[in-house]
């Protein structure tokens, strides 16, 4: 039964973080006397900061050392209209995933708009290759189970940096392994013996992922006195709008094992 080995790694991960948060919650604030210790500790809800400091500088030396050379590469090699049709089809098998949290969030206009989205996309645009659907006027926007977990009113627990993964917390990282769960591409291939196909997916995936935020971390690392504290800060402030659906640019991506959450098309 090795076919369910990536399906139950996502369960057993998700378990250890939760766990990680019970852990967390019982860590010690700062006495109460020292109310500006208090207001801060609670405002940057980090029990966990030492040991998230230590993976966040792990993550970053393998960042430095694979991840960005890797996606300055493929910047590099593979031409914009390229890069704008892998994003466009990994988005689109992502529309199912959108579509259920949509529902599960009682969006009813947004999940008409993201199944005629992944209809058109997948009819007319080769398999999704093309966002036909965003030239006629339906936009892409983007919905994951953390979100959905917020919308029905679950904390977000400590803050956690996740290895290689990033910036996350308790209610992100359970939103993570139900999408690892319930992908229905994720599903079909594992039934299928093809679990190659969704790592291969996932490495494609995390690549386009990081080409696209090449700048943005670049600049947000040389221009932030704390780099840590900043992707923090930049994290939850993204997740919130997330969770609000509001309209704004990505300034920091959130860690997913499949999808793609960035700006529209490429430019470079």
């Amino acid at each position: 039964m090795l076919t369910f080995i990536p399906r139950f790694t996502a369960v057993r991960f998700a378990a250890s973080m939760l766990a990680l948060a019970l852990v967390a919650g019982c860590a010690t604030p700062p006495p109460a006397d020292d109310k500006e210790a208090v207001a801060e500790f609670e405002q940057t809800n980090d029990p966990l900061e030492p040991m998230n400091r230590a993976i966040f500088g792990f993550n970053d030396t393998i960042d430095k050392a694979l991840f960005r050379p890797v996606a300055q590469a493929y910047r590099d090699v593979v031409p914009a209209f390229g890069r704008d049709r892998v994003r466009d089809a990994l988005r689109n098998l992502r529309s199912p995933i959108v579509f259920a949290n949509d529902v599960l969030q009682g969006e009813p206009d947004r999940a008409v708009q993201t199944f005629m989205r992944f209809a058109f996309n997948t009819g007319f645009g080769i398999g999704g290759l093309f966002d036909l659907a965003s030239e006629g006027g339906i936009p892409y926007h983007d919905e994951d189970f953390g979100q959905t977990f917020a919308v029905w009113g679950m904390g977000e627990g400590p803050y956690l940096v996740l290895p290689l993964l990033g910036p996350s917390n308790p209610r992100d990282t359970s939103g993570l392994a139900a999408e690892w769960l319930a992908d229905p591409f994720n599903i079909w291939m594992d039934n299928t013996g093809r679990d190659w196909v969704i790592w291969t997916r996932a490495g494609v995936a995390g690549v386009d992922k990081r080409e696209n935020y090449l700048d943005t971390l670049d600049e947000i690392e040389r221009t932030s006195v704390d780099y840590y504290s900043a992707m923090r800060a930049l994290y939850r402030q993204r997740r919130d709008t997330d969770i609000k659906n509001r309209n704004t640019i990505d300034k920091v991506p959130t860690p997913s094992l499949s999808s793609v959450s960035a700006p529209s098309h490429t430019s470079n």
